[in-house]
């Protein structure tokens, strides 16, 4: 089978300028600082169940309990671990929401505003929940909730920004590879986070909420004033350009329900007179896109997964195996360490077939044997590789397949608009299951979620596969 023309003759290297770099290297750390804050609460989780329940400290039988407990918050830890599985909840509730709203806004206003005032201001929450309320000795779960909602809106901002920024700079040809390593942003962000927060943690882990927050805050500034948000800016030719100028960008790597030749080269969703007056397309437009509505219902079973291990992976590990807090979150980085590895090679595999769906289902297969037990290190990376690695693809490379695909002919204004549809959707199936994880592991409901991923793109993987098989005969009868 011939390689794609992206990878013949280093055609890939030869696209990309100095600006590319640029743009790769802040979006990549833009979003991995957000995620390095969102870190850092799932790797503080026991000290500070511990600071809201008065046993960890009522070491003295001397002193009334009401002493203990006027100032904290709960009577127990099975309650603090339950308010904090539910902080996690609300988090991605309004984060999920939030995803919908800041695709759209993402669409119509500067992207670089929009990224550079989410950072800023969910770096400010962040302070002020984990860093200022334990300084002022402030416990309260009504401010916790608040805090947490308004953080979760405010994060919202960045995947749909940095992708729609991503989309913008680089076309259909390497995508999978491209956005396959640039998706490892979120694992590195993880990584991040439980570094800085396992170095700081001995001094109390409001210092890991503040160090963490101060970062994100200076790469909020950063982004403000060095990104560029699309070629036009400075003059060079934009994606849509370049891609129909060869031939090979027109074959769509996310089909529709027909035949994926069978496009008609005069539709648009926006019609011919918008073609030379790009405008965002509407929701219910982005919606009813080909494989919109799959992938996202897909992304809203394995985020649950991928999630569950986000926020839980460590407090899992220190709870049920007695490793001390900061061991813990350095263990729980190998999980991360496997969705870089799974979600570049998986890319750009994917780019070799021209094909995503069968490659995602073969990686949520084999994921189960490696979701039946979490004890070692190298179960880590193998859940990391089948569980993060897919999800990458679908949250960035897939994505922006579905924002730029022939049926918004002349629009680049889908791509925030698409991806927060999907990264909203997986949001909501990950906070279903929060508050169950935090109760206790859901095995079982790990082995089942990755099968109705399969199941909800089932029509694209046979699609796809039947499209290669015809793909590999015609090959073979041209030789």
């Amino acid at each position: 089978m011939a390689w794609p023309r992206v990878f013949q003759r280093g055609t890939l290297l030869a696209r990309f300028s100095h600006h590319h770099v640029v743009v790769f290297l802040l979006t990549f750390f833009s979003y991995s600082l957000l995620h390095a804050s969102r870190k850092t609460f799932s790797n503080v989780k026991v000290s500070v169940s511990k600071q809201w329940t008065p046993t960890a400290f009522n070491t003295s039988a001397e002193l009334p309990a009401e002493v203990w407990t006027s100032n904290r918050l709960f009577p127990s830890t099975e309650e603090a671990t339950l308010f904090l599985g539910t902080l996690d909840t609300v988090f991605l509730f309004s984060y999920a929401m939030g995803l919908f709203i800041s695709g759209i806004i993402g669409d119509r206003l500067n992207l670089r505003w929009v990224l550079s005032f989410g950072m800023c201001s969910s770096a400010l929450v962040v302070f002020v929940f984990g860093t200022l309320t334990e300084w002022l000795h402030f416990y309260n779960k009504w401010l916790y909730c608040c805090l947490w909602i308004v953080n979760g809106l405010l994060q919202s901002t960045g995947w749909p920004c940095v992708v729609a920024v991503m989309g913008n700079w680089f076309g259909k040809a390497g995508r999978g590879v491209v956005f396959g390593l640039w998706s490892a942003c979120a694992s590195v962000g993880n990584i991040l986070g439980a570094c800085l927060a396992s170095s700081v943690l001995q001094y109390g882990y409001e210092y890991a909420f503040l160090v963490t927050s101060s970062v994100q805050f200076a790469g909020g500034i950063i982004i403000f004033f060095g990104l560029l948000v699309s070629p036009e800016e400075i003059g060079l030719s934009g994606i849509e350009a370049e891609e129909n100028s060869e031939e090979d960008s027109h074959r769509p790597l996310i089909t529709g329900p027909e035949n994926e030749d069978e496009y008609e080269a005069n539709y648009s969703i926006q019609g011919d007179s918008a073609a030379t007056q790009v405008k965002a397309i509407s929701f219910h437009q982005a919606c009813c896109l080909p494989g919109v509505i799959p992938y996202s219902l897909a992304y809203a079973c394995l985020k649950l997964v991928n999630y569950s291990f986000f926020f839980w992976l460590p407090f899992y590990l220190s709870n049920n195996f007695g490793w001390k807090e900061a061991e813990a979150d350095q263990l729980s980085i190998w999980y991360d360490v496997g969705g870089i590895i799974g979600g570049t090679l998986q890319g750009f595999i994917s780019d070799v077939l021209q094909k995503r769906a069968p490659v995602l289902a073969l990686s949520l297969f084999l994921a189960v044997g490696s979701l039946i037990g979490y004890s070692q290190p190298v179960l880590f990376v193998a859940s990391g590789f089948f569980i993060g690695g897919p999800s990458n693809m679908i949250s960035s490379a897939i994505s922006a397949d579905l924002g730029r695909q022939e049926l918004i002919q002349g629009s680049s204004e889908a791509l925030a608009t698409v991806t927060g549809i999907v990264d909203g959707t997986g949001s909501i199936g990950a906070a279903v299951g929060q508050v169950g994880t935090g109760e206790g592991w859901a095995g079982n409901l790990f082995l089942l979620l990755p099968h109705c991923t399969i199941l909800f793109i089932s029509p694209l993987i046979v699609r796809e596969v039947f499209s290669l098989v015809q793909r590999r005969q015609a090959h073979i009868l041209s030789e």
